[in-house]
Order: structure tokens, then C-alpha cells, then sequence
């Protein structure tokens, strides 16, 4: 059971194209039925793995999202990615703990008294823990700061940086990079080749989150003074942007996918 919403409007994304391909590509290696996220925890009884993909953010259907995750733990279903993520899957809640356990990461608070642990900034990123996709995020000043309301939220210096780049894994394996070299676009995306440096930093955050099988993504961020900082670790249902690489590194993608996928079919369920 392929899980995507084929209709979500990403901004500078094309969810639906991603998910259209990899499923046909797939298709040549098992029997695939695409799935609304909807209707996955009434619908995956009947499938032997449920593989979650472009879903959109589940802050759009969170009660149904923990019906299936509550369902698929109970029945023991396999998931793809599996249920065990300790990054986005559940919330941003890993964007303090890495803060406090010293990892490169932008620093990351969550109440008032520890403003002064934030280094200084002419602006403050403030967004919710359970959001997405930029959903609910704003820029406040540093004199707002001790008015807002702390609880649901987390705060973030703004940080001044050349560019963002993304690292792809499948599994614990390093696929490909990609990186927006205009910071004010995003998702305008180009090939990366990163340094042995830049693979070490990413391999800190997978070797982190240990999931043994999946597809994970690890935005960081280059400072003006040339480090890296992690900004996100998608492990729920991260877009690929295959669409800006080429035609051998996605085969290589999808055979990686492939490989993966089988062993999780590999894995005993319950009962």
C-alpha cells in the first residue's frame, strides 16, 4: 500500500509527479495500490507494508494520522518509513533535544527562561512543535520575545546563511545532495557534491535517529563562516525532488528503495 495525496499542493513541489513515478517504478518489483492517507488504517490490513510517501503534512488530519500510527503499532504492520522515528515523525521535539546534547544544529528553545541560552539576532524564528512545512511560522524581533506565548512553541535565531542543502539516504545509505544556492527560493534546486566534512555531519543525524529501514532527508544550512547546521530531519514522508537529478541517480535511488523494501518484507509480523 502506497500512501500519497496525489491532489496536496506543495509550494515549488510536485508532489504528485514524485509519487506517480516512484510507484510505477516500484510496481516492477511488487503489487502496489495507492492509498489517500485517509483511508491507510482502514485500507492496510489487506497489504503486507504500508509505505508512507508524499502525504502532505499530517497537522492537516492529525487524528486520523494517530489512528493509523495507534492501529499499525497494535497489529504490528509493517511501515515504511517504520513507526520508530525520533525526528519529524513526531514532532520537533528532537530540534531541542540536539540543541541540549551539543549537536551542530540551530540552537533551540522552547521557554521563556532559556532565552539567554540564543545567540543574538536581529530576528527570531518562532514555529510550532507540531508543524510543518512552514505551517504557522513567523520572524518576531528580539523585543517580542518575552511576549509570546511559550507551551506549543519553539524559538530560533534567524540565521544569516549562503545557502541550504539537503542529503538523501535510504536506509543508513547516502544517496545524493542537493542544494538551493538562492537563499529566498528553496525548493530552485541544483546537484551538490558535498566533502567528506559535509557527509560526516549528515551521518551524525541518521546514526542519531537509527531507523533501520527507510528514506530520510537532512536539511542543514551553511554559515556565513562555512559550518553546517542542521535545520530539519525528515523521517516521516521527506520529498525527494527527484525530478533534479539525473536519470542515473534516480535508477540508483529506486534500486536502493527496492533493496530496502525487501527487507523490511523480510521482517516477521506478529501473529
Amino acid at each position: 500500500m502506497f500512501v500519497t495525496d496525489l491532489a496536496y499542493e506543495a509550494r515549488g513541489r510536485r508532489y504528485c509527479d514524485e509519487d506517480i513515478f516512484l510507484s510505477s517504478r516500484l510496481r516492477n518489483d511488487f503489487d502496489i495500490a495507492l492509498c489517500h492517507p485517509l483511508d491507510a488504517a482502514a485500507l492496510m490490513d489487506g497489504f503486507d507494508a504500508a509505505v508512507v510517501r508524499n502525504s502532505g503534512p499530517v497537522v492537516h488530519y492529525q487524528k486520523e494520522y494517530d489512528a493509523f500510527r495507534s492501529q499499525a503499532a497494535a497489529r504490528g504492520t509493517r511501515v515504511y518509513n517504520p513507526l520508530t522515528g525520533r525526528a519529524d515523525m513526531v514532532g520537533k521535539q528532537y530540534l531541542l533535544d540536539l540543541t541540549t546534547a551539543g549537536y551542530p544544529v540551530i540552537p533551540t528553545i522552547d521557554r521563556l527562561q532559556d532565552l539567554g541560552r540564543l545567540p543574538g539576532a536581529d530576528q527570531f524564528v518562532v514555529k510550532p512543535k507540531a508543524g510543518a512545512d512552514s505551517i504557522g511560522l513567523s520572524f518576531v524581533p528580539q523585543e517580542r520575545l518575552a511576549t509570546l506565548a511559550y507551551g506549543d512553541i519553539l524559538v530560533q535565531p534567524r540565521i544569516d546563511f549562503r545557502y541550504e542543502v539537503s542529503f538523501y539516504y535510504v536506509d543508513d545509505v547516502f544517496q545524493y545532495a542537493l542544494y538551493a544556492p538562492d537563499p529566498d527560493r528553496r525548493w530552485l534546486l541544483e546537484p551538490y557534491l558535498p566533502t567528506e566534512a559535509d557527509l560526516d555531519f549528515a551521518r551524525r543525524f541518521i546514526d542519531w535517529n537509527t531507523l533501520e529501514h527507510g528514506i530520510q532527508r537532512v536539511d542543514a544550512c551553511r554559515t556565513q563562516e562555512g559550518d553546517l547546521l542542521l535545520v530539519e530531519l525528515e523521517d516521516l514522508n521527506p520529498y525527494l525532488s527527484l525530478d533534479h537529478v539525473d536519470s542515473p541517480t534516480r535508477d540508483t535511488f529506486v534500486t536502493s528503495m527496492t533493496a530496502s523494501l525487501r527487507r523490511l518484507l523480510s521482517i516477521p509480523t506478529r501473529g
